[in-house]
């Protein structure tokens, strides 16, 4: 009698536990089946991550290929997060990707606000100088010379100790070489692989003299962060560092050095062509003649037309916040009660007194920290539109105020309500004199909006960095991006100066009846 009363009981036991670890497991493979999320600035980063100049839809580089091989080795999908050099920390600070690889050095102050794998990549710093130049082939003979890097290495700090040398620190490493060849700049100091890349591919440069220091890169975590992820991704890269596979994806990029192989302890000389190297080198190269050119502005069609729409839907989205909001704190700040009418003057003061930089990067890095995360499309349109509503405020004010007073009079005396004369007599005619302003404003909107490439939106100029820093062209990839914003503002111009001539034919028109 007992077994057969236990018997049930036991079975329905093991078959609750049995459901319960079957949804334990299945939770478990949902997390871990989550895509690995890993950010770099892939805009002039070459050749750490960037776009295939052969097709840019396609990324690239060699540490590029080292993420997906750490994808692979902890049976996870990687996926790829577009952000501005300066925005990396930041966002991988706020969680939003799990880590960030993009030649950051393991120094010291960096070390102290993050945690880093093993390093994956050891360097030093290389010279670039006009290949017609002699004589700065030594880190010492650069006395007296202007002298460009990137801002916050070890090279602008190698140099910054040198109280002869005239330093320029740029953002973008494609700048730097630009002004050398300019003649702006006598030599650059550079990491090793951009100096490669940007150097030695360069008919018009070269590399001189001796590597110089010493340096290491690391994958680099948030601290205190997911300690077992880093551990994990420590043993991928130290499988590969055993196996031989980060040895041949350096070598396929002409980035194996004696360095890598001393650090490395592995001195084998696989026969490894560096395919990478050589098929960078081709898609690079100058055009040679005018069909060539042709064919490869053409090609930057796709791209410019997809940061066309980007810049347009954020531009548009935002002034539509802008107007909305400013005809309310207009109205607020004239008609409203004394303390509504206050905190609209604050909120227009302290808005056109800060920078519209500064209130975009609060609002998509700082609001994170309050629990208010904001995907980067929507960070954008609020910083834009809050920003110019505080503007078209003022302007909607000063033509409220264009309006005479015997109007709201007039409207009233016949039955009108105060807000049905603001809405049928006063706001219309108010109308009629800012909408010049108003399409002045979506001008400077929609060139403003270069800001949010700030926060991971590849618009307009965020695609006319990409395209100049790869194909070393700056003079024809810029008027047609130059073009394109004036084709965006064209067609506002033309509504405008409809809107205007209609507006106006109505004012006669009802001066004729009158």
């Amino acid at each position: 009698m007992n077994n057969s009363g236990v018997r049930p009981v036991s079975v329905w036991f093991r078959s609750v536990m049995l459901s319960l670890m079957t949804v334990s497991l299945l939770f478990s493979v949902s997390a871990y089946a989550e895509p690995l999320r890993w950010a770099s600035d892939g805009t002039s980063n070459v050749p750490y991550t960037f776009h295939d100049p052969s097709n840019e839809s396609r990324m690239e580089g060699f540490e590029y290929d080292i993420m997906q091989e750490i994808g692979r080795r902890l049976g996870r999908e990687t996926e790829f997060v577009q952000n501005d050099w300066d925005g990396l920390i930041p966002g991988l600070q706020r969680g939003f990707y799990d880590m960030v690889i993009d030649g950051i050095e393991m120094t010291p102050e960096h070390t102290q606000a993050l945690d880093f794998s093993k390093p994956y990549y050891v360097t030093s710093e290389r010279i670039v100088v006009r290949r017609d130049q002699a004589g700065l082939d030594s880190f010492e003979r650069l006395g007296g010379h202007t002298v460009g890097t990137l801002k916050d290495t070890l090279a602008e700090r190698m140099l910054r100790d040198r109280p002869d040398v005239t330093i320029r620190s740029y953002d973008e490493e494609s700048n730097a070489f630009a002004d050398l060849k300019a003649g702006r700049l006598d030599a650059i100091l550079l990491d090793g692989p951009i100096a490669l890349y940007y150097g030695e591919s360069d008919p018009e440069l070269r590399l001189v003299g001796p590597p110089i220091g010493h340096l290491s890169y690391g994958i680099a975590f948030r601290q205190g962060g997911n300690v077992a992820l880093r551990q994990r991704v420590d043993a991928a890269l130290a499988e590969m560092t055993q196996d031989g596979t980060l040895h041949r994806i350096l070598a396929r990029w002409n980035l194996w050095t004696p360095e890598m192989a001393e650090w490395s302890g592995d001195h084998s000389e696989p026969m490894i062509e560096p395919v990478e190297w050589t098929r960078y080198l081709a898609a690079t190269a100058p055009s040679r003649g005018l069909k060539a050119r042709a064919e490869r502005y053409i090609g930057f069609l796709p791209l410019i037309f997809r940061g066309a729409l980007m810049t347009l839907a954020v531009s548009a989205c935002a002034m539509v916040l802008a107007v909305g909001l400013g005809m309310f704190l207009a109205l607020v700040r004239r008609y409203g009660p004394r303390w509504s009418a206050i905190l609209a003057g604050v909120y227009i003061e302290v808005v056109r007194g800060t920078p519209l930089l500064i209130q975009i990067l609060f609002i998509f890095y700082g609001l994170p920290a309050i629990g208010i995360r904001l995907s980067p499309f929507v960070a954008g349109v609020l910083g834009l539109g809050l920003n110019y509503a505080a503007y078209e405020a003022e302007n909607y004010r000063a033509g409220l105020q264009s309006v005479a007073r015997g109007q709201t009079e007039a409207a009233t005396a016949l039955n009108m309500t105060h807000f049905q004369a603001l809405r049928y007599v006063v706001v219309p005619q108010a109308f009629r004199v800012v909408v010049p302003v108003m399409t002045n404003d979506f001008i400077s909107l929609l060139k403003d909006s270069s800001l949010v490439s700030i926060i991971t939106l590849t618009e307009l100029s965020q695609t006319y960095v990409r395209l100049s820093s790869t194909y070393f062209d700056y003079f024809g990839t810029g008027l047609m991006v130059g073009a394109a914003y004036l084709l965006l503002g064209l067609p506002f111009v033309r509504l405008a100066k409809i809107a205007e001539k209609r507006l106006s034919v109505g004012e006669r028109r009802s001066s004729a009846d009158h």
